[in-house]
């Protein structure tokens, strides 16, 4: 319902607006355009007992001037929903960027849904989605319903393992791919947009982008815009839905822009202090139940290689498996460049992967480890000087190391070696022969 009310824009910057209001106040989160230029937006972030409304811009506002005549447009933020938004790319307003038409009769959603309750307390039954990528496979097994992160610094090759997930798994069955793009490269989205068009997956994916151009605003919401559409094909369509981010960083860090422009105070680590409810309104709503589910794998940069950074720590906290990604390991020549030892799971269990599978993940960890403590005695004293039975164990380790390195589908074209795809059964009797 649209209020009675206008407002008078009393300050502005490039990510605020301050309006003086008269009549019927709006409520937070209600969406308010100029009255000139309808296409200028505003949401309404807070409101003071002298009728003061601080919103945040969704947009440029070169339109908006002191003086200016803002009204509310009489509702939230939304979405389109309905199997027409298949194989379209969306912003963070829920506009279609692909120069598409045909979304103008869908209906439209509130981004703002909270997290359904759970109405059924079925017992967990874990369904493994095999990826055909070794290293993921054999430490960090992909359960339908579940969280993976991939964790590293710039240039480690984040996004390229994500798209080969993509590439691998989004054709089983009646799955669907929803990639969220967060304060990323544009040639990134335009590159995946083209690998899925090619890989003729298009017409069962859809693309939300914020990226690294656009205002802090929309980077804060695009994530919000996305999980909307994927709760729809979840509860109305009861399809499964893979349900990318990259990254999910950038969504804390476009927040603590935003916080930093509305004065507010930050935390002891610098982020916002809201930092933990604002990953939360977007985590607790990517879960599965009766209808379908949502299986997440999000990419997080980590600023100065750090993983003890508080945001890298707060949305670790959020996921069942971690993938760590190396420098030292990428500048090693392999790839993926996953650090073996820092990847965890909480999900590489005897319940959920079989007890062969656990007890040569605990082996493989165990010789990993001892490889790592070897390497500062050798760099002293020299391999040669290891008893028989380490000099065994680190050579063991050496294989294990190379044994995981692997060529992607999706980096073909430019290392002109083709793409491997690897069966859960064939990595585990290869590890075994390496452990003989």
């Amino acid at each position: 319902m649209v209020t009675k009310g206008y407002g008078h824009i009393r300050s502005i910057d490039s990510l605020t607006t301050e309006l003086v209001w008269t009549g019927d106040r709006p409520a937070p989160r209600d969406l308010l355009r100029l009255k000139n230029h309808p296409e200028t937006l505003f949401e309404v972030h807070a409101i003071n007992k002298s009728s003061r409304v601080v919103c945040i811009n969704l947009g440029p506002v070169a339109q908006a001037v002191r003086g200016a005549v803002v009204e509310p447009v009489g509702s939230t933020l939304t979405v389109p929903v309905g199997e027409a938004a298949l194989g379209r790319m969306f912003n963070a307003l829920g506009e279609p960027v692909d120069k598409l038409a045909g979304l103008d009769k869908l209906p439209r959603k509130s981004i703002y849904t909270p997290a359904a309750p759970k109405t059924t307390t079925t017992p967990f039954k874990p369904e493994i989605l095999e990826t055909g990528v070794k290293v993921i496979d054999f430490f960090t097994p992909f359960v339908k319903g579940r969280k993976i992160g991939i964790i590293g610094g710039a240039g480690v090759g984040k996004t390229v393992l994500m798209v080969e997930l993509i590439n691998n798994i989004a054709h089983e069955g009646k799955n669907l791919a929803f990639f969220t793009g967060i304060g990323e490269r544009i040639r990134e989205g335009h590159e995946l947009y083209q690998t899925l068009k090619d890989s003729k997956l298009l017409d069962k994916s859809v693309m939300f982008y914020g990226q690294m151009n656009e205002m802090a605003t929309l980077r804060a919401k695009v994530g919000l815009a996305s999980v909307t559409l994927a709760e729809y094909f979840r509860d109305t369509e009861k399809r499964d839905i893979l349900f990318f981010v990259d990254n999910i960083y950038r969504y804390l860090q476009a927040g603590n822009e935003l916080a930093t422009s509305l004065g507010q105070i930050p935390s002891e680590g610098g982020y916002q202090a809201t930092l933990f409810s604002d990953l939360k309104q977007l985590e607790d709503r990517l879960y599965s139940n009766e209808n379908g589910s949502i299986t997440s794998v999000q990419t997080i940069y980590i600023p100065a290689d750090d993983l003890s950074d508080p945001a890298v720590e707060e949305i670790q906290e959020q996921l069942d498996s971690v993938i760590v990604l190396s420098r030292q390991v990428a500048e090693s020549g392999i790839r993926p460049a996953v650090d073996l030892i820092h990847t965890t799971s909480s999900l590489l269990t005897p319940d959920v992967v079989g007890d062969r599978h656990y007890l040569l993940a605990t082996t493989v960890q165990a010789i990993l480890q001892k490889y790592d403590s070897l390497k500062s005695i050798i760099a002293i004293i020299g391999e040669s000087e290891l008893s028989l039975t380490d000099r065994v164990d680190y050579q063991k380790a050496k294989k294990l190391i190379q044994f995981f390195s692997q060529d992607f589908f999706v980096s073909s074209k430019l290392t002109g070696r083709p793409g491997q795809h690897v069966p859960l059964a064939e990595t585990l009797s290869g590890l075994e022969e390496i452990l003989i």
